[in-house]
């Protein structure tokens, strides 16, 4: 096998591409884990945005950390999902995403 060959080998056995579909939970856009993303993503923004503002950084800072904290945890809960349950949801992290930033829009407004 050729080195390119070899790099989409190995890419397709670590998204799990090989498994047949049969195998793999089902994934739908909506539902009641779809809302528990949202509302936890929702929750987890606003809390870091509070802390990192409690720990004296502005406005634009502390939204953007917020941000990289809200992206790291729904990544890590994916990946935990996918070691638990076989399936890493792109769709999960849409919703992630979502709540994220209807978070973002509410604390956007809250400068003093």
């Amino acid at each position: 096998m050729t080195a390119p060959s070899l790099l989409v080998a190995a890419l397709f056995l670590q998204t799990g591409a090989t498994a047949p579909a049969a195998s793999r939970p089902r994934d739908s856009w909506f539902g009641a884990d779809k809302v528990k993303h949202f509302f936890t993503s929702a929750f987890v923004q606003s809390v870091a945005y509070s802390s990192a503002r409690a720990a004296g950084v502005g406005h634009g800072g502390s939204l953007a950390a917020a941000s990289a904290v809200t992206g790291v945890a729904g990544v890590l809960k994916e990946r935990h999902d996918r070691r638990s349950y076989g399936l890493f949801s792109v769709r999960d992290l849409a919703w992630d995403a979502a709540g994220a930033g209807a978070a973002t829009l509410i604390l956007v407004r809250t400068v003093r």
